[in-house]
């Protein structure tokens, strides 16, 4: 039988999520060309890089907006019967897009990859508004928690004390998954789950509780 050693009062465990539709896209992606000479690789890839340029401009993509690597050099090879086989060299530029135009995200791709990108690494989506959606979701959980503390100290015959104890959980730890459906915001958790095309920010708590002394 397991048997509370120092009791104190109640713990109660409050996760929340909110949504939220995207207002901003990140698209990584590079430039890759493999030329018998350094040189060739270096001047393959130098001219895609500035065609790469000259796309995102004209989809109003705003140079501070994009982050791109210096190129890197490396010797290409390729497997062919139990061995790797100098094949030329390979030349690479890596870039980091954000843009605020969902709408153009297709187009921009087809014109990127016309230019000259040949490996698409991801599109993301995401909100400018994060800080204020994880904000109200720590709000919502900390609700959550205390909803769920004043049940039980009302079925208990108590009442709730003084906060003792707060603890920040991280919303995406085993810990917080495993305990999801025991939270009193399990419906809303789930409803954003099934949310398609929004972004979810979800957040996590403990607090504990003192009894009141009358």
């Amino acid at each position: 039988m397991q048997m509370v050693e120092r009791p104190w009062g109640i713990a109660t465990f409050g996760a929340a999520s909110v949504k939220a539709m995207p207002d901003l896209v990140r698209v990584r992606f590079k430039i890759v060309r493999i030329e018998q000479s350094p040189a060739g690789a270096f001047a393959e890839t130098r001219g895609a890089v500035r065609a790469v340029r000259a796309a995102l401009r004209e989809h109003g993509v705003a140079d501070g907006d994009v982050q791109s690597s210096r190129l890197d050099l490396k010797t290409a090879t390729e497997y062919v019967d139990g061995t790797n086989r100098p094949v030329g060299y390979r030349c690479q530029a890596a870039f980091a897009v954000e843009s605020g135009n969902l709408d153009d995200v297709e187009p921009l791709l087809v014109d990127v990859v016309a230019a000259g990108a040949n490996e698409l690494e991801a599109v993301d989506f995401d909100v400018t508004t994060k800080r204020e959606l994880r904000a109200a979701a720590r709000r919502r959980a900390v609700a959550a928690a205390r909803g769920k503390a004043e049940l039980y100290a009302q079925e208990a015959g108590v009442r709730l004390g003084a906060v003792l104890h707060v603890e920040d959980v991280d919303s995406d730890s085993p810990y917080t998954q495993r305990y999801r459906s025991h939270s009193a915001s399990s419906v809303d958790a789930l409803e954003a789950d099934l949310a398609p095309g929004h972004i979810i920010v979800s957040a996590a708590v403990i607090v504990g509780y003192a009894f009141a002394r009358d």
